[in-house]
């Protein structure tokens, strides 16, 4: 089935389309949390760290983006100025062609992704 493909071969996307986003106005904190084997997260560490820049200063709204790895899972926190920008950035090249791309075949499971307000 081309949904079962779609997993497989960019399961951030997937994730999107199979997760409800959260209620937000201002101030939005765009979470994602991955699940990735330990010996496969310093790829996930450098994927973030490659595009962490250009998403600080290419993308509408980007204030901040951390990172935590923790012993469950690895999850990046995004904060914009609004949820439209986050929602906005989901649908990006850079989050599309680049960051799914590039964790894709790190990921022992679909994503999940959140918007939440940060009033």
């Amino acid at each position: 089935m081309k949904i079962r493909s779609l997993l497989r071969g960019h399961a951030l996307l997937a994730a999107l389309m199979c997760t409800p986003l959260l209620a937000s106005a201002q101030n939005a904190i765009l979470q994602i949390t991955l699940q990735v084997d330990p010996a496969d997260r310093p790829a996930a560490v450098a994927v973030y760290t490659q595009y962490k820049q250009p998403f600080l200063t290419r993308v509408p709204g980007a204030q901040a983006k951390e990172l935590l790895v923790r012993d469950a899972d690895v999850q990046v926190l995004h904060r914009f100025e609004t949820r439209q920008q986050a929602e906005s950035y989901l649908s990006s090249d850079l989050f599309n062609k680049d960051v799914v791309v590039g964790l894709s075949p790190l990921l022992k499971a679909a994503p999940e992704v959140r918007i939440y307000s940060a009033n």
